[in-house]
């Protein structure tokens, strides 16, 4: 049992897509019940937190900046040529940090609390930034902005802000129940593989059911990957700047690529543009791979 447990953990990435492809007639149903597998993933990395480090910096703040304004920028730019890949591409910039990036930026010798601290703000901004976007670039819903926006807002505010307050209140008035909610904090990297093989499943899922989105999958691919390089890059020299390339790096480049998936279906875009996040699931962790292969050789 332990040599498959270890074997799962060091190829998670390629595990959760050979189940989500081959068997996504059987789990692509799942996706329903995400939120609430995300919701106790976000707790349990929120009780690993200390709350004494979690401090706003200019870095923070930069990385905050580039992540809502790049995404609005992105959409707009792309949108009179294909809505979809807009769509698609702006998922993939304003999709909130992963919540594993923290973990990758200690392997790589960087500054743990700076991911950690991003992880939540961007979270929060997200919760709060996401119901006032989606809204004014009409994500296919003939309905007025104000019940798109609180639609929308139902959704996604209480699955990224409510964990944060849950922790915070048994942190301060509860520590016992803290303590214990923390004992369970190594299942969240279970619940992450589990999430991963359901989003894969989506994806494929609807991929295979678009007849007509041959060319439209391949841009969608093709600019995931871009996105996904210049995050990290930007990342990574707007970190150097404050002493903190590789926690700038991972914050705006790793991302939370599950919840990508579920924001496209739960804010009513086309089905199809999933698969820009679809495909960024791959490329960040082929990019974290070599990073971390760099860094063990060296």
């Amino acid at each position: 049992m332990e040599k498959i447990i270890a074997f799962i953990k060091k190829y998670t990435l390629l595990v959760a897509m050979t189940i989500g492809i081959l068997g996504y007639k059987w789990v692509s149903f799942l996706l329903p019940y995400t939120p609430v597998l995300i919701f106790v993933m976000l707790l349990l990395t929120f009780t690993k937190l200390s709350f004494e480090n979690l401090k706003p910096t200019l870095l923070h703040l930069w990385l905050l900046l580039i992540q809502i304004i790049g995404s609005v920028a992105v959409y707009y730019a792309i949108a009179p040529f294909n809505t979809v890949l807009a769509q698609g591409a702006m998922i993939c910039v304003i999709c909130p940090t992963a919540t594993a990036a923290a973990v990758i930026t200690g392997k790589l010798g960087g500054k743990v609390e700076t991911a950690a601290s991003y992880t939540l703000f961007i979270n929060i901004a997200v919760a709060i930034a996401i119901p006032l976007l989606f809204p004014l670039m009409n994500g296919g819903k003939e309905i007025t902005f104000g019940t798109l926006f609180f639609e929308i807002s139902a959704k996604i505010v209480p699955l990224l802000i409510l964990p944060f307050v849950i922790v915070l209140i048994t942190n301060k008035f509860f520590p016992k129940v803290n303590k214990k909610i923390k004992s369970y904090s190594g299942a969240a990297f279970y619940l992450w593989a589990f999430c991963l093989v359901v989003a894969i499943a989506q994806v494929t899922d609807t991929f295979i059911k678009e007849k007509t989105g041959g060319v439209t999958v391949i841009l969608l691919c093709v600019f995931s990957l871009l996105l996904c390089v210049l995050q990290f890059f930007f990342g990574k020299s707007i970190g150097s700047k404050y002493d903190d390339r590789i926690a700038g790096g991972q914050s705006l480049g790793q991302k939370n690529t599950i919840l990508a998936v579920w924001l496209v279906y739960q804010c009513g875009f086309t089905p199809l543009a999933a698969m820009g996040a679809g495909s960024y699931i791959l490329w960040q962790n082929l990019i974290n791979s070599w990073q971390l292969y760099k860094r063990t050789k060296s």
